[in-house]
């Protein structure tokens, strides 16, 4: 991949670029937490995008994407959202720097990757990430990789007009070989725990289905989510998310709940709980008692927050089955995409075969899978 980015490079703009790389992330535990002010677990994967990239001297921007097989150009002095989809989040960083009042140079670009697109690896991010990490090392500015993060997110809310929390991009730059990285999605603090894959592998089964449901449910849940922290301020004001909330305030005062709320907020909690539970586990090299949270995870995200789909049940309900899985769950917005499995390193082969099977009967689609190791986030070649 590096090697075609790097030639088409050549090829298209006649001078010698320097590379980059961005990975895809997954999220082990800790789903919908993120928007609730609480705790998540990601890590950068070994799904990435390369970048091309050298400054040209002028005042244009001139974009290649070796996926698309696709060129645009634009001009500094007049950044704005395009109807080029895949322009829009390169754009986007683009603008964030203006926005800082960083001088952006015009720059010559050939991007492209392997992260599967509509699995819910965080390609998007990648690709933000990618640039802005790109951009401040050519210009020398210095910035940390929390900013870069912050910047990366604010492109995706301003030129691709998703309102994502900051989970994707801080992991796709703060990505550590080998760790698992615990973001706490209030203060931004963070902290790595191993997570050591010489027995075990993260294995992700791609259900192939998007339903239409995802944007308007994820934004019912959000309003569900800050109906109940409303209920709980009236008693205690220093809850300001659910994240300061416990499973006892709920349930002293669960009367005053609609039934649909309680369960939505009781999930956060115990999700929150989870993560740091899991994380314990972590420290422990305890990856059995890691897997059994997540299958609480999904339980609790197919029956309390009811974001699942029979897809995605299916295919943990097939892994539970399995003696070498150890836990697996859905992962991300919810009703399609991946489920991620930790699965024993001699029977990846034979839990593939067999899911694939499965799956195929059950609902007549192939499933893709992807096997997927804990990679550095952004960096230059």
């Amino acid at each position: 991949m590096q090697h075609a980015i790097r030639t088409k490079f050549t090829e298209l703009y006649k001078q010698q670029p320097q590379l980059f790389r961005s990975p895809g992330r997954v999220n082990l535990i800790g789903e919908h937490t993120d928007y609730n002010n609480g705790f998540v677990l990601p890590a950068a994967i070994n799904k990435e995008i390369v970048f091309a990239i050298a400054l040209n001297n002028t005042q244009t921007i001139n974009l290649y994407s070796l996926d698309m097989q696709e060129q645009a150009s634009f001009e500094l002095q007049s950044i704005e959202p395009s109807d080029i989809g895949w322009a829009n989040y390169l754009l986007g960083v683009v603008a964030q720097f203006q926005k800082a009042n960083y001088k952006i140079g015009g720059f010559d670009l050939v991007f492209g990757g392997n992260i599967p697109i509509g699995a819910g690896l965080s390609s998007s991010a990648a690709v933000e990430c990618g640039l802005a990490f790109a951009l401040n090392e050519l210009h020398g500015f210095g910035l940390n990789r929390m900013i870069l993060a912050e910047m990366a997110q604010k492109a995706e809310h301003e030129f691709a007009g998703v309102r994502c929390g900051i989970m994707d991009q801080f992991a796709s730059l703060f990505g550590k070989d080998g760790h698992a990285v615990k973001l706490d999605c209030r203060s931004l603090e963070y902290e790595y725990f191993p997570f050591d894959m010489s027995h075990y592998r993260i294995v992700l089964c791609d259900s192939q289905v998007k339903h239409s449901l995802a944007s308007s449910e994820y934004n019912t849940r959000r309003q569900e989510c800050e109906t109940g922290v409303a209920i709980l301020q009236k008693h205690y004001p220093k809850v300001g998310s659910l994240r300061d909330a416990t499973i006892e305030m709920l349930e002293k005062h669960q009367p005053e709940f609609d039934p649909v709320v309680y369960k939505r907020c009781s999930f956060i909690v115990q999700e929150n709980n989870r993560v740091l539970d899991a994380c314990k586990a972590l420290q422990e090299n305890d990856l059995v008692f890691f897997g059994q949270k997540m299958y609480a995870s999904h339980a609790g995200l197919q029956h309390d927050y009811e974001v699942s789909c029979p897809e995605l049940d299916f295919l943990v309900e097939q892994a539970k089955q399995q003696s070498s899985v150890l836990g697996a769950r859905m992962m991300g917005g919810g009703f399609g995409g991946c489920t991620i499995n930790i699965v024993s390193i001699n029977a990846v082969d034979d839990f593939v075969a067999a899911m694939s099977a499965a799956y195929e009967q059950q609902f007549k689609i192939q499933l893709p899978t992807y096997i997927a190791e804990i990679v550095d986030g952004s960096s230059e070649f």
